[in-house]
Order: C-alpha cells, then structure tokens, then sequence
C-alpha cells in the first residue's frame, strides 16, 4: 500500500488488528505507538496517521488531515463487459491512471453472465478499485456502474467534447494522431470480441470516431491500459 485509506466513518474509531490495513501498519510497515504513516480519508483529505496505541485486539490512530487531492482526469471510459478477471484489472489499473469514471456495459458478443458475475453482485469490484486508488497515493475514487446498455452509456456521455472508440477494423486513423483537445473525453472499447456491425453505428451516430492502437488485436485490459495512456500523454 502507497497510501492506508480509511473510511469517513471509520476515523476515530480504533482499527481492529485482524484488518488487513492493521497488518499491513504494524507487519510491512512496522510501525510502532508514536509512530507515522501515510493516510486519507476515501474522497477526502490526505495526510498522516500516527500509531497512539496498540492493543491485544485493535490499534488506535490519530489522523492529520491536511492536503486537498487534485481532480481526477477528464476521462470516462465505457469498457464492453468481459470475463471478471479482466474487469478486475481493468478497474485497478484504470482507477490508478485516474480516470473519472468506469462504465461496464452489455454488448452484443459479450457473455451475458459477466454483468451477473460476483464481482458485481457482491460489491467486491470496489474492492479493486480502492487498491487502484492506493496504487496511486490519492484518495479520489472514479465514479462506476456496470451493467448498463452501451447506449444507456453514450448517452450519458453525451456532452463530452471528443469522443473515440477503440477499433481494429474500421478504424479512420491511430489513436495517437486523433486531436484530444484540452476538454474531457469519452473512450470506449468492446468487450473481448470487439464490437459487432451495429454497435458500430450506434458509436458514429453518438460522434465517437474510431481509432485504432495499431495493428496488432490487444486484450482488453492491455488495451485498456495504453488508450489511456496515450491521451494522458
């Protein structure tokens, strides 16, 4: 952990030893009473925590919570619903690039069953999302949903500047020579399979543009990864 996050209502209240933030301070860390660690509070401040006591059964901590986090990036990305392990790394590896939001939809040559998996049913994709949140020493959390239509998604994106959707079939140009502009910006790629013929239609008829990442057919969370790479640089 770059960063031990905590709950808002979890400040003041002492940490129970058999937490894995409790092992982590007092195993990895090693810290011991009076000492300091880094700490913030889940969409709230960051700053530090000092060990005041630890106990047979938990620890206590007390929190200076100074430094305001900055803004998550301009990014919404809409990501076609893949196997569960695939949407785990793409939450935790996008969430630490900082994107301001993850949407998992429905399409065409996705398997229905992803959006009933129990990573979604159980809440566990918070989870991965916290660990790509301390990944990045911050403590903003992008905004998730799942399940959802693509349209439902575009939708929803309608207002964003520059729109583009990953491709390898009929992409105009390469993802790195399409204008990004300085404003936010929606991208979206399909599940496993890419994007069938209609998906396609309903993507131009939202303005997205495809583009590619070259010629190469990618994994999804690889894919994932570098489109988000190349508009952050």
């Amino acid at each position: 952990m770059n960063i031990v996050l905590f709950e808002p209502d979890e400040i003041g209240k002492a940490l129970a030893l058999s937490d894995e933030r409790a092992k982590h301070i007092l195993n990895v860390l090693r810290r011991q009473e009076g000492d300091t660690f880094d700490a913030g509070v889940i969409d709230g401040k960051r700053g530090k925590a000092t060990v005041q006591s630890i106990g047979n059964e938990s620890i206590d901590l007390q929190f200076d919570l100074q430094h305001e986090e900055p803004f998550l990036f301009p990014i919404d990305l809409i990501v076609g619903l893949s196997r569960p392990q695939t949407n785990r790394k793409i939450l935790q590896e996008a969430t630490s690039m900082g994107v301001r939001s993850l949407s998992f939809v429905t399409t065409e040559r996705g398997e229905p069953s992803y959006a009933t998996s129990k990573l979604w049913t159980t809440g566990e994709w918070r989870r991965h999302v916290i660990a790509g949140v301390v990944q990045a020493y911050t403590t903003r959390m992008p905004q998730v949903s799942f399940g959802i239509s693509l349209e439902a998604a575009l939708e929803a994106n309608e207002s964003v500047e520059v729109k583009i959707a990953l491709d390898n079939y009929e992409a105009e140009s390469a993802l790195s020579e399409v204008d990004r502009g300085r404003g936010s910006i929606a991208l979206a790629l399909g599940s496993e399979r890419g994007w069938a013929g209609a998906e396609r239609t309903l993507l131009r008829e939202h303005r997205f543009q495809l583009a590619h990442l070259g010629s190469r057919p990618l994994r999804t969370e690889t894919a994932a990864v570098a489109g988000i790479a190349v508009l952050l640089s």
